[in-house]
């Protein structure tokens, strides 16, 4: 078993990345909108991505999921 089965395995339906669209911002911190998450495949070859939004600017970066609520 590859260890991305094993992650998945062990997360169950939880998300292996929470997906954020990214707008930067002059003279400021960027700004993070969660718009989707990402599930791993059962065979650990790929994701499955889920979007409530998509973006028409800035960057879409995938981050794992943290402890902390969002």
């Amino acid at each position: 078993m590859s260890d991305n089965e094993n992650k998945t395995k062990k997360t169950g339906n939880s998300p292996s990345f929470i997906a954020y669209q990214v707008s930067e911002r002059e003279g400021q911190d960027s700004f993070w909108t969660r718009i989707g998450v990402a599930f791993a495949h059962k065979d650990g070859k790929g994701y499955n991505i889920q979007f409530s939004a998509v973006p028409l600017d800035g960057r879409i970066t995938l981050r794992v999921p943290s402890e902390k609520k969002e």
